[in-house]
């Protein structure tokens, strides 16, 4: 989060001085910004593109628990609150 905020401010205010306030390296910063995206992201973005699905072709009706139903159905190992967290942010 500290990362994402850096790199969406940096045309703003200095990154140096952004680290220093939230306590992070700027080498840490340079070296998030080359890493890959790791497993888990990548998991969570296939699975943001069905939630998106499930709740599309339920009218734009279901809830987390009937979304994480569908993707139970559709072999998606997730818990609910994961779900859930999935859909707040997106």
């Amino acid at each position: 989060m500290k990362f994402e905020f850096i790199a969406k401010h940096r045309g703003i205010w200095p990154v140096t001085w952004m680290c220093g306030v939230l306590d992070v390296s700027p080498s840490g910063f340079y070296s998030w910004r080359s890493r890959p995206p790791s497993d888990r992201a990548l998991y969570d973005e296939e699975m943001i593109r069905d939630i998106r699905r499930s709740f599309s072709d339920s009218g734009d009706t279901y809830g987390v628990r009937r979304i994480w139903l569908d993707l139970l159905d559709w072999s998606h190992d997730v818990g609910r609150e994961r779900v859930a967290r999935l859909v707040r942010s997106g």
